[in-house]
Formats: structure tokens, C-alpha cells, sequence
């Protein structure tokens, strides 16, 4: 199934020219989900993807710079006649945080639901889950790890065909988890079928400064996507404000085996 990455905001808390605000939208097959929604996230969808209709938002923290772009991009949603249920998971204050919204902007006619997540909660999806857990900020926030589930092994058709079984239906049985006939008996799915291969892993940690839960979270992972606010030689105001620098978040990556 594919599974991709559109950076929409890389920058800081101000928008430049160039750079947006943070946001992160993942794409699994027909599933969009997006990460963090910072002020005019919904300008660079539209630039790269499309205003598309997302499934999910995860708010890593409450400060503005990773929500500004949710009043916005929940009346544009609404100005499309969106009749699917949004969901918003973001950590402890995010049902306030809406109520202020809603106060500006009113409520959409569409659902939302809200989900505030705590560290050992976990999101399960189809054939994936997500997990919040904690990372270094000012303020309490979440990182997020996207995982998929295992998949099958490979399939053998040559080691099918050497216990005699015949291509064709019998071979989609033996990939769909079932035991059919062979030239001496059953042929069971483990004897054609290889070790399972783990799902992809993405980590994402919003704001944070190098910490031992992020390198738990994101070990052996496709892709750490990870707050660089700073370069080396202002290590320590990002210290003072609970960001890293772009050395820091490459050790990071660097420990944890990232791929």
C-alpha cells in the first residue's frame, strides 16, 4: 500500500516567504491524516495536493503556531458541504481550545470529535495505529509514532507448486491465511508463506529538545521528522525554549537507527 509524506509547514513560529508554519500530512492508501495545522496550512495543501478533505488531525501541542490554520481549514471544510466526521486528537486543553475556536468561527454543520490523548493511548486505524508519546517543550505535548501492523511474508509459488498445489485459486487461499490440498495432504500457509515483515514506522515530535522518550519512539523507523529550530551555534537558547538544533535532532536519528 502506499504511504508517502507532504511537508505543508517546516518553518518557525512566524511564516517567512518561503517557509509555512508546521504541518505534516500523511497519505496511507486512501486514508490522509495530518499533523499539527499551523497558520496557513490550508494554502499549502492547495498548492501541493489540493484542498483535500482530511481524515485526521494530530495537534502535538497548544501553542499557536501548530493550530492557528484549524479555524480556517474547518469553515473552508464546511463551505465544501463536508458531510464526513473530522476528527482532532491533540493532548490535554484541546477540547478549550476548540470551544474558542468555535466561539469566532461557529460550529461547522459536519462532526467533529474530539480526542484528548494521553501517553499509553493509542489510535488504532486500518491496518496501522498511532501513539502519542511524551516529549521535551515548554508546555505538555505529544510526539506521534505511525506505525503499520506486520504484513504476510512473501509468497513461494515455487515451493507451492513443489508440495503440489496448483496455480490459481488455491495459490490466493494459501496468501489469504488458508490451509488447501497438495499432492501428499494439506498445504498450510507457513510451509509456502515467508516470516512476517514489520510495517513502516513514522515518528513525529512537533516541538521538543533531544529526549531519551523520542529515541524510544522513533528506534528503527523510515523517517523522524523532528524539530531543527536552531543551528550549533545557538544550542543554548534552544535549550532555554525546549527546541533542538538540526545537529541535535540528527543524533537523535542517529541513536534511535533511523532509517
Amino acid at each position: 500500500m502506499d504511504l508517502d509524506v507532504v511537508f505543508l509547514g517546516t518553518g518557525g513560529s512566524i511564516p517567512s516567504a518561503r517557509r509555512n508554519t508546521a504541518s505534516v500530512l500523511v497519505r496511507r492508501g486512501g486514508e490522509r491524516i495530518l499533523f499539527d495545522c499551523g497558520e496557513g496550512t490550508q494554502r499549502q495543501m492547495q498548492r501541493s495536493v489540493g484542498l483535500i478533505g482530511v481524515d485526521s488531525i494530530y495537534i502535538t501541542h497548544l501553542h499557536a503556531d501548530h493550530y492557528l490554520g484549524l479555524p480556517g481549514l474547518i469553515k473552508s471544510y464546511e463551505m465544501q458541504d463536508r458531510v464526513e466526521q473530522l476528527i482532532i486528537y491533540g493532548p490535554p486543553g484541546l477540547v478549550a481550545l476548540f470551544d474558542s475556536i468555535a466561539r469566532i468561527i461557529g460550529r461547522p454543520r459536519y462532526t467533529v470529535e474530539l480526542v484528548e490523548l494521553n501517553r499509553g493511548e493509542t489510535v488504532a486505524g486500518d491496518g496501522y495505529a498511532i501513539e502519542p508519546f511524551d516529549v521535551s517543550h515548554r508546555v505538555v505535548a505529544n510526539g506521534y509514532a505511525f506505525y503499520e501492523h506486520p504484513r504476510p511474508g512473501r509468497f513461494d509459488p515455487d515451493a507451492a507448486r513443489a508440495l503440489g498445489v496448483s496455480p490459481g485459486p488455491a495459490f490466493g487461499a494459501l496468501q489469504g491465511g488458508k490451509t488447501v490440498g497438495g499432492a501428499d495432504g494439506p498445504v498450510a500457509p507457513g510451509q509456502v508463506m515467508g516470516l512476517d515483515r514489520p510495517g513502516r514506522k513514522i515518528v513525529i515530535t512537533g516541538d521538543t529538545a533531544p529526549c531519551e522518550d523520542t529515541r524510544i519512539a522513533a528506534h528503527g523507523a523510515q523517517l523522524l521528522v523532528h524539530d531543527g529550530s536552531f543551528a550549533s551555534a545557538e544550542a543554548e537558547r534552544a535549550t532555554e525554549t525546549g527546541h533542538s538544533t538540526a545537529l541535535g535532532a540528527a543524533r537523535v536519528a542517529a541513536e534511535a537507527e533511523v532509517e
